[in-house]
């Protein structure tokens, strides 16, 4: 891990043997804090793509939405912390999210000793974990809440990984994968993976208002991507990089159902579902929310009026994370 890294609280829960989708077995670890155990009401909130156990938000401050219930925030596979290729050897090349859930309800319910959540909480690709969680274990998941996710990714959005991932594959210091080999960081590769991810994250308005200078501070556009977006992704291995973005475009919660398809999965959610979108997300869609509100049970569209694009899902502006945390708590009563 990078010397930045908070390991507050983090505790780590082992599996002797894991199988995973592609067929491999070997023992994993599943990364994880808990807040407030005592509490009969238990969260999991599922770790976003780049993020950590603590730079996750929780909605659990003083007076948040659950800020009276147990809240266990679980690194997914192959974001560094848990189990993944930079951490445990003969890691599978390939990860799926029904991998990652199986791997955390085996956290909750044998380790923890949780019979059922409150709900299941995610931003990004935790949100798309959600979606995964509702699905695989509907008798164990009360209510759902995905914050700026979907549970198939579009190809608009499959389409946009490639820039950054190629970018990272290309680089010479990449190595063709033989960086490791050499002894070095690819870190030109991962430099250039950040730049490439930069202007997605948020949105032409974001830009137009000049948030990188009014909201963080920066001289310029140069700056605030040379010391955010790039920085970032030199904190990361390469390989957790890559393999994220790999299960990100794959995801799809049709693959939780034998016909693949992916309406009736969603069909068959029995949890009460919160979607919250980003009007300016460039990767998860308000019009694809709306489709997938229309074919769930019980599901419930709130969209999030921000210029933050993407990253307003994250917690990117307090004044939006205030907004969510209202939202949250109206739903969950």
């Amino acid at each position: 891990m990078p010397s930045t890294y908070d390991p507050t609280g983090v505790q780590y829960y082992e599996i002797p043997s894991f199988t995973f989708v592609s067929g491999a077995t070997i023992p994993i670890k599943v990364a994880y804090r808990s807040y407030n155990s005592s509490s009969s009401k238990a969260v999991c909130i599922p770790t976003c793509y780049g993020g950590r156990i603590n730079t996750t938000l929780t909605f659990n401050q003083d007076n948040g939405a659950l800020s009276s219930h147990h809240v266990i925030v679980i690194a997914m596979l192959g974001n560094g912390e848990s189990s993944s290729p930079s951490n445990t050897p003969d890691f599978p090349k390939k990860l799926d999210y029904r991998d990652c859930i199986r791997a955390q309800y085996e956290l909750l319910a044998k380790h923890i000793g949780i019979r059922g959540l409150d709900a299941v909480i995610g931003f990004s690709m935790a949100g798309q974990q959600a979606y995964y969680w509702a699905s695989m274990y509907p008798s164990f998941v009360k209510n759902a809440v995905v914050i700026c996710g979907s549970a198939r990714t579009s190809g608009h959005n499959y389409a946009f990984l490639e820039g950054p991932k190629t970018a990272l594959l290309n680089s010479t210091d990449y190595a063709d994968g033989g960086y490791k080999a050499k002894g070095i960081k690819p870190l030109r590769g991962l430099r250039a993976f950040g730049r490439a991810y930069c202007a997605w994250l948020t949105s032409g308005a974001w830009f137009r208002e000049r948030q990188w200078e009014r909201s963080l501070g920066f001289q310029s556009v140069e700056d605030y991507i040379s010391n955010t977006m790039e920085k970032s992704f030199e904190e990361w291995d390469a390989e957790d990089v890559l393999i994220l973005a790999r299960m990100w475009q794959a995801g799809d919660v049709g693959t939780t159902r034998d016909d693949g398809s992916y309406e009736k999965a969603l069909e068959g959610i029995e949890a009460r579902m919160l979607v919250m979108p980003g009007r300016t997300d460039q990767y998860f869609a308000v019009a694809d929310s709306e489709v997938e509100v229309g074919l769930l049970r019980e599901g419930k569209l709130a969209v999030i009026e921000s210029v933050w694009g993407h990253a307003a899902g994250g917690g990117g502006s307090e004044v939006d994370a205030k907004w969510m945390d209202g939202r949250i708590r109206d739903f969950l009563g």
